[in-house]
């Protein structure tokens, strides 16, 4: 039975606001003492504003400072971001996880590559079945996506039911997962659904989805046509698109051959489940040199552009074992994801060069994304006629505007929040109640770093103005010994009037060095800074950028 000061609240730390980095905490309880289960915990992939960072991880501090109070995190699927943060941050939370065989399998193969990763208590789940953690019972209901075993996931609690849908679509004729089964979801709508926390990512697309069905077809048809080699780059973990093109390769007489670690791992775990029965085992990367141009497809990883990927290797004719040639098609059977144009472009623009063939959807369908456009959102509604939605799962417009649809859908509550913003869902009116502090972590190498770390502002300055390293030796009189030693780094050769840079620096330490009295000399941090700042005006004279300076005064 509730106590009248508890609280049932949703605290998204990662996903609301941004496509990626998913992790969103459930909390009931009174305030100074709620018990909390957290569902995904995902990354995304640092832009040009973290250069030399590969991966974003979400900020988990809050619940790292109640980990006590943490019952479990619950993965809705296996896609990077809603999975890929687990492996980095469960030794901060220590709890058990509850995933599908295949999360576990692909995790586990993932986990087996990295040396030192930890063991991660996993359990997993049987859909349809109650999980109790807490106060919480959680059940997982299948949905279609773009990677087998997705689930929205059922939270009951004293307070009510609320459904967390994750990544879904409806399609009645998957080619490998499940179906979003309109029976589940109205069962839960009749049960009465507090509120649903609904994924956003396609809200501004009109009508329904095209099915996975549909896309194997314009596969097929790209690979019967094709004169040449073909190679399909998709995301890995789509083994419904995997199935397609090596399905569609068999048809037409050609072998298949998948490259990249990452489509390794994910065919190793779908042919263990059974997602890939039915379908020839797969060729090396070795075959493809020597297999007649008209009888291979090649399926690889770098659909976004990704620099050490195949696709990437290969445009740049510097993979290994696979070439291309003139004639020959690479198919794009994925989406742009926003940030990621420029790179691909690269990519197509070298292969169309070399008189590659590039076929993407605006060529026919080739691809379709695993989320709801606006007709499907609008029977979901129609199915579990929630009291209130949370739009999840998208940047601030599609957030927006996924509350202004819900509300024309006739969902009586709509919540625009954001990460960190702490939304009662019961008792009472929706609202959002309180704001947490929540960020980013950047995996840098091998070491975790808050946003916040001066390595990451540092190297932004430098890939703007590059770095001026100047060594100055004086002894204890005060003489400077021998010239300074100068260098410069990501700064132009010459000036507009054909002076190079470098004889800049070298004037402006020695002036700043023979105006400075001998006291002043034998104060090494007063010489390094008079330097810096004598250096950073004379290139910004010439150049119009201060570079960075690093000065080392070494006393003889």
């Amino acid at each position: 039975m509730a106590d009248r000061n508890d609280e049932l609240v949703f605290l998204p730390l990662g996903g609301l606001g941004e496509i990626g980095m998913n992790a969103a905490l459930y909390g009931y309880g009174p305030e100074n003492d709620r018990r909390f289960v957290l569902v995904d915990c995902g990354l995304s992939f640092a832009g040009e504003e973290a250069p030399g960072v590969d991966l974003v991880l979400p900020d988990l501090s809050y619940i790292e400072q109640r980990k006590k109070r943490l019952s479990a995190i619950f993965i809705t699927h296996a896609h990077e971001d809603h999975i890929g943060a687990l492996i980095e941050m469960w030794p901060r939370l220590q709890v058990p996880v509850y995933m599908t065989r295949f999360a576990a399998g692909l995790l586990e193969a993932r986990r087996l590559g990295e040396p030192g990763a930890p063991k991660i208590d996993i359990r997993v789940i049987e859909p349809r079945k109650r999980i109790e953690a807490g106060p919480f019972s959680v059940e997982y209901v299948p949905v279609a996506h773009s990677i087998p075993e997705s689930h929205a996931l059922a939270i009951r609690s004293p307070a009510g039911l609320v459904v967390h849908t994750g990544d879904w679509k409806i399609d009645a004729t998957p080619t490998a997962g499940d179906i979003t089964d309109e029976a589940d979801f109205r069962r839960l709508g009749e049960e009465g659904v507090l509120a649903a926390i609904s994924d956003s990512t396609n809200v501004l697309r009109e009508g329904v989805s095209p099915s996975e069905r549909d896309v194997a077809d314009g596969i097929a048809e790209v690979i019967r046509n094709s004169p040449y080699r073909v190679a399909v780059t998709t995301f890995a973990s789509n083994v419904a698109r995997l199935r397609a093109v090596a399905m569609a390769a068999e048809e037409t007489g050609r072998e298949v051959i998948v490259v990249g670690r990452a489509m390794e791992r994910v065919v190793n775990v779908a042919r263990e489940l059974g997602y890939l029965d039915g379908v020839k085992p797969f060729r090396s990367a070795d075959a493809f040199q020597y297999l007649q141009r008209d009888k291979v497809v090649a399926i690889i990883t770098g659909s976004q552009g990704e620099p050490r990927a195949a696709l990437a290797r290969i445009a740049r004719d510097e993979h290994p074992t696979l070439s291309l040639a003139a004639g020959d098609r690479v198919v794009f059977s994925s989406r742009q994801i926003p940030g990621n144009e420029k790179a691909i472009g690269d990519i197509m623009n070298r292969l169309a060069e070399r008189g590659i063939e590039i076929v993407t959807d605006a060529d026919g369908l080739v691809h379709v994304s695993g989320h709801p456009r606006r007709g499907e959102m609008r029977m979901m509604y129609e199915w579990l006629k929630p009291a209130c939605v949370v739009p999840a799962h998208g940047e601030a417009v599609h957030i927006a505007e996924h509350a202004r649809f819900a509300r024309t859908c006739g969902v009586p509550h709509a919540v625009v929040a954001k990460d960190g913003a702490m939304v009662r869902l019961a008792p009472g009116k929706p609202e959002v109640i309180d704001h947490v502090k929540v960020g980013r972590l950047y995996k840098d190498g091998e070491i975790v770093v808050d946003e916040g770390d001066r390595a990451i502002p540092e190297r932004r300055k430098l890939a703007a103005a590059g770095i001026v390293t100047i060594a100055i030796a004086i002894d204890d009189r005060g003489e400077i010994q021998g010239d300074p030693a100068v260098d410069v780094m990501g700064l132009p050769l010459k000036t507009r009037a054909g002076e190079e840079l470098i004889d800049v620096v070298a004037d402006a330490v020695g002036r700043t060095l023979d105006g400075l009295p001998r006291g002043k000399r034998r104060d090494s941090d007063f010489v390094e800074t008079a330097v810096a700042r004598a250096v950073r005006a004379a290139v910004n004279g010439q150049w119009g950028k201060k570079p960075a300076c690093h000065v080392l005064v070494v006393e003889v």
